[in-house]
């Protein structure tokens, strides 16, 4: 497997990884400056020449692969035999740098209804770095011609069209997953918060409207759902940067998107 097809695999697979770089060398060495070796959890792809060089780079790899908000860096090995590392000697006579980029699983976002606002937050949303899911009960909302705004995106776009029972989806996001419910239909946004609250596993649950229907919804996830004070206080409502009151769906969606963006930091920071 080519070091690309095992980053795709990683990324598919939602595991850490790190890319491991040949980055410089001087005199003889295992390896040209440039030879890749990706490293994820449990396997490796590729090779930067073997033997202690490799082994001391998997060894931190593994640690970067654990840690919980990673910075590439460099490593240095002196190859002769007047150096031993923890896997041997190499004495090849020549020097070597390595860099080490991680690769963390990237976050995740599901979009329920791609509405006018849905789909000005997908625009925003796909120029980051992330799993986006967009779904949607209506199939006019998610033709190849309203979705061509998303072309060529940062983000890799999933797309669900779910007639019947748009909830179903929550239960094959990733774990993790941030919900931000906005369909058209406030049964359907019900359905879906009862059943976010239902899905182990999520992330966030961001709920749009109006704190008349926030009410409406908090009464009947209690009486009908059974769901309790603490469990109800996880879905928040209304989304987006509190002072922002513009109504334009665009506004409306860089605000959302805004508030998200700003939590993925606080997590980062806070190493959760």
């Amino acid at each position: 497997m080519t070091w690309v097809a095992a980053v795709a695999r990683l990324r598919a697979h939602r595991e850490p990884g790190v890319l491991v770089t040949v980055a410089t060398v001087r005199g003889h060495a295992p390896r040209k400056a440039g030879a890749k070796l990706v490293v994820g959890p449990t396997e490796t792809w590729g090779s930067i020449g073997g033997g202690n060089i490799e082994a001391v780079a998997i060894d931190r790899a593994r640690e970067l692969n654990t840690a919980a908000d990673p910075e590439p860096e460099l490593m240095e090995f002196a190859l002769n035999d007047k150096v031993t590392g923890p896997h041997g000697v190499q004495c090849c006579g020549g020097a070597v740098t390595v860099l080490l980029e991680p690769l963390p699983v990237v976050q995740a976002v599901a979009v329920f209804g791609v509405g006018h606002v849905g789909l000005e937050l997908a625009r925003i949303l796909a120029r980051h770095n992330l799993d986006l899911h967009l779904t949607d009960s209506r199939p006019d909302m998610l033709t190849g011609e309203r979705l061509a705004v998303l072309a060529d995106p940062v983000a890799q776009v999933h797309v669900h069209h779910t007639p019947l029972l748009p909830e179903a989806v929550l239960e094959e996001l990733p774990p993790g997953t941030h919900v931000l419910i906005m369909t058209h239909d406030h049964a359907e946004d019900a359905a879906l918060c009862d059943a976010a609250l239902r899905t182990p596993g999520l992330g966030s649950i961001g709920l749009i409207g109006s704190s008349a229907k926030w009410a409406r919804f908090r009464q009947r996830l209690a009486a009908e759902g059974g769901h309790d004070a603490a469990a109800i206080e996880r879905i928040k409502t209304p989304i987006g940067i509190e002072g922002i009151s513009g109504k334009e769906p665009a506004t409306i969606a860089v605000s959302v998107a805004a508030d998200l963006l700003r939590s993925f930091e606080r997590t980062a920071a806070a190493g959760t």
